[in-house]
Parts: structure tokens; sequence; C-alpha cells
């Protein structure tokens, strides 16, 4: 896989341009998102490493314009995190992926870890990472396989005790094309 790829924000400000790569030891992706939360513009740059299996085992943030705002995290990939002294952080225990809003990316991980087929629903805690200030939280989340083919496909995406919902359409290689209310790609390569 060597894909870039440009996603507007669905309504308001808002831009992401990750580039990810792929091979048999696993998928990097870099990416750089503009937008606002809250009234408040935030830049945020992410660099994300999984293994073969789409398990994340390094993530890093930085918000541009705020030196205390940065991240480090790494995962065994059996569910436990470490931060950037390698300390345990057992608030995180049992999430293989993580969510940071500020991009539909994310969304790519437990689908092309999980590999489901049309029928199947997953429930799963995800590393959420909030933005612009990066915190940390667990949120539970359910994806449902509504379709898939060659072409790409359709998953249901559930905020679990958010009431969240949306269908989100991907791409073969399970790349968010459409994420109704968040974000539509606008280039791709």
């Amino acid at each position: 896989m060597n894909r870039h790829v440009l996603w507007q924000a669905w309504t308001g400000p808002g831009l992401e341009s990750v580039h990810v790569t792929g091979d048999a030891a696993g998928v990097t992706a870099e990416s750089v998102a503009i937008g606002l939360t809250a009234g408040r513009a935030y830049t945020i740059r992410y660099a994300l490493r999984c293994d073969a299996g789409w398990r994340v085992r390094t993530l890093e943030a930085w918000v541009l314009g705020d030196q205390s705002a940065a991240l480090a995290l790494s995962s065994d990939g059996t569910g436990h995190w470490m931060g950037p002294d390698g300390t345990r952080v057992p608030a995180l225990d049992g999430c293989f992926d993580v969510d940071l809003p500020s991009t539909v990316f994310t969304n790519t991980l437990p689908i092309r870890r999980l590999g489901m087929v049309p029928g199947w629903s997953e429930e799963l805690n995800v590393v959420y990472v909030g933005v612009p200030d990066l915190s940390l939280s667990v949120s539970r989340q359910r994806y449902t396989c509504l379709t898939w083919g060659a072409d790409g496909g359709r998953y249901r995406y559930e905020g679990l005790g958010t009431g969240f919902t949306a269908e989100i359409t991907l791409d073969s290689d399970g790349l968010v094309v459409e994420y109704p209310r968040l974000a539509r790609r606008v280039w791709s390569r």
C-alpha cells in the first residue's frame, strides 16, 4: 500500500492530508489535520505505526503552536499501552485501536484489523485522543459490516453511550470515501 488521501470537513473549515504506506512488516500513517473544535482552531500532526495485523504499535501526536501538547504512546499489540517513558498506562488496557476525532483515517484501523464480512458486528474499546488537548480516555464503539466487495463497502459506526451513528463508505483499501457529518474524500492516489 502506498496511498495519499485528502479529506475535507463535511461542514465548516477543515482538511486532512494523510500518507499511508504498508508492506509485509506493517503500516505507517503520517498526517496533518487542520480544523475547528468548540470555536478553537487547531493544527495537529500525527504519526501512527501498526504491525502487519493492523494492531497499533505506536502513536505520536503534536499540536502545532502548543509546545505542551504532545503525545507518545506505544502498545505491545495485545491491548497494553505504555507512555513515552515506558510506564504502563493501565487505564487503556484492552484497547487495540486509537481514535482521533480530527481524522477519519483511524476508522480504518479496526476495519482492517478485524477483516469483517457483511453481517458481522463487533464492539470494542479504543484509545480516544481528544483534540486539541491530546487528552486520553477509553471510548466504547461498535462497527457493523454492511457490505464488502472488490470495490470497497459500507460500515455502520456507533459511538456506544453517545447516540452517534453513521454509515461510512470505504474504498477497497478500507480508507474512508465518505463519513456523513464528518468528512468526505476530495482527492486520492
